[in-house]
């Protein structure tokens, strides 16, 4: 199960981590060790995929609270940083740049739901919250988005 879902899960951090390839890899690689070590205790076989997801979601979260140095988005194509330099000509960059501006929240709710076409329900589940507060989100997300994608 991890190994066929390991490019899928990839693609998903690549895009919560807004095309920073780097970090979506160190965040994979931390989320793939977790769930290898963890999946003689994972017991709901018949959901593999959204326990996958749902240990990427929290390693995310926890590697976005522990660095806490994000770059500011104005000076995001300014860096000499060679870190972004392959991630500057992805093609998707527009669409990276606004939903680096969605708090991670609503990031990740519009990814799971829109990229990954998870239910609403299976969203809650991966994320630990309410279905009221993903429709939240995803409402919040897409009126963000649609502003931010707008001015482009």
């Amino acid at each position: 199960m991890i190994r066929t879902e390991q490019k899928s899960l990839r693609r998903f951090l690549l895009a919560l981590c807004c095309g920073n390839r780097d970090e979506a890899d160190d965040i994979a690689q931390d989320a793939l060790v977790k769930a290898y070590l963890a999946i003689d205790k994972h017991e709901d076989q018949g959901k593999d995929t959204a326990w996958l997801y749902r240990i990427a979601y929290n390693t995310f979260l926890d590697t976005s609270r522990s660095r806490r140095t994000l770059h500011p988005i104005e000076t995001l194509n300014e860096q000499p940083d060679s870190s972004f330099a392959a991630d500057r000509d992805f093609r998707y960059q527009p669409l990276y740049m606004a939903l680096e501006q969605l708090p991670p929240k609503e990031r990740s709710a519009i990814l799971l739901y829109y990229i990954k076409g998870y239910s609403v329900h299976e969203i809650a589940d991966i994320v630990d919250a309410t279905e009221d507060a993903i429709k939240q989100q995803l409402s919040r997300g897409r009126n963000k988005l649609k502003t931010l994608l707008k001015d482009e």
